[in-house]
């Protein structure tokens, strides 16, 4: 690796993009480490993982069957709970965000936006709701966690316990595409078809 283990992550990533390129998107997605192979029905999930795998065994790739999970209908992916329905907010990392009280100081509140945050595809208007909170972070100013910032956290965390389904377009209907300038693991991982469908 030219800039040694700094650069490891993306070496990594690009070694497997490279290993499974003719799959992906069609019936495979790979992060990192991480690869899922989906299919339509069982039989045809199960004649593409058969192809992953001996893939796998000519890349002499390694597997840990501890964290090996075959034939599931959902499971936990990057934080996210995938499915047939589409994308759900992980109910478990929502119980923390909801257990938490008013923020006392700049660390906790940088800490609550963070956990916020990662699931802001869920939130509409998700920069407009934090302003107070992020004004709070900017330098030289007064550590006041007034009326407005108690709103902006409450509203938070109220619209995370009710987070909509994400789910992928569908082509047969007319849908436009909003973005801003941030494309998020995620939508790289699952949602190629939104950002290949804006291009």
């Amino acid at each position: 690796m030219s800039f040694g283990l700094c650069d490891a992550p993306r070496t990594f990533q690009r070694c497997m993009m490279n290993i499974f390129s003719d799959m992906i998107e069609n019936y495979i997605e790979v992060f990192m480490d991480d690869f899922t192979v989906y299919g339509d029905s069982f039989d045809c999930c199960l004649a593409k993982l058969s192809k992953v795998l001996h893939l796998c065994i000519e890349s002499n790739i390694v597997l840990n069957y501890e964290k090996c999970h075959f034939m599931v209908t959902h499971g936990i992916i990057l934080g996210h709970v995938i499915s047939s329905r589409g994308i759900e907010v992980d109910k478990s990392k929502v119980d923390l965000i909801l257990n938490l009280l008013y923020q006392s100081n700049v660390r906790d509140i940088r800490s609550f936006l963070g956990h916020a945050s990662f699931y802001r595809r869920f939130i509409k208007n998700f920069s407009k709701i934090a302003q107070p909170l992020c004004y709070l972070l900017q330098k030289d100013t007064d550590f006041a966690f007034g009326k407005n910032c108690k709103e902006a956290f409450d509203k938070l965390k109220d619209l995370l316990t009710s987070a909509p389904i994400n789910q992928p377009p569908d082509r047969e209907l007319l849908f436009e595409i909003m973005t801003d300038a941030t494309i998020t693991l995620l939508e790289l991982f699952w949602g190629n078809e939104w950002i290949n469908a804006s291009m």
